[in-house]
C-alpha cells in the first residue's frame, strides 16, 4: 500500500532532519544496503578461501594441524560466500551490480534517482 501524502511529507521531513543532524551517517544509510554487505562479505570469503588453499598447499606435507586449519578455513569461507550469494539470486542482475560500483551516485541511475527526489521534495513542499 503506498503512502499517503501527509506520511510521505513526515518521512521526508526524517529524512532532512537526519541529513542536517549526522550527513555523514545519512550518506552511508543512502549508499549501503543488503547488497553492499553481502558483496562485501562474498569478497571476504572468497579472500578466506585462497589464504586457507595457500595454507593448506604450503603447510599439508610439513605440519598436517596447519594443513588442517587451512581446509577449515577454506570450508567456512566457501559457507560464508555461498550463504550470501543466496542474496543475489533474489536480486535483479542491476541490484547487484550497483552495491559494486563505487559511485553508484555518478550513473545516469544515480542521477535519474536524486533528480527524481528533488521533483518529489519541491512537488511536496508546494
Amino acid at each position: 500500500m503506498p503512502l499517503s501524502e501527509h506520511e510521505q511529507r513526515i518521512l521526508a521531513e526524517l529524512e532532512d532532519s537526519l541529513t542536517q543532524q549526522d550527513p555523514s551517517f545519512a550518506k552511508s544509510v543512502r549508499e549501503t544496503d543488503v547488497f553492499t554487505y553481502s558483496a562485501r562479505r562474498v569478497r571476504r570469503g572468497l579472500a578466506g578461501f585462497i589464504i586457507g588453499l595457500v595454507i593448506l598447499l604450503a603447510f599439508f606435507s610439513s605440519s598436517v594441524p596447519l594443513g588442517f586449519l587451512g581446509i577449515v578455513l577454506m570450508f567456512v569461507s566457501a559457507v560464508v560466500v555461498e550463504r550470501h550469494a543466496r542474496k543475489f539470486g533474489r536480486a535483479s542482475w542491476h541490484d547487484f551490480t550497483r552495491s559494486l560500483r563505487p559511485d553508484a551516485d555518478a550513473t545516469a541511475d544515480g542521477q535519474v534517482r536524486r533528480l527524481r527526489d528533488y521533483l518529489r521534495k519541491r512537488h511536496s513542499s508546494q
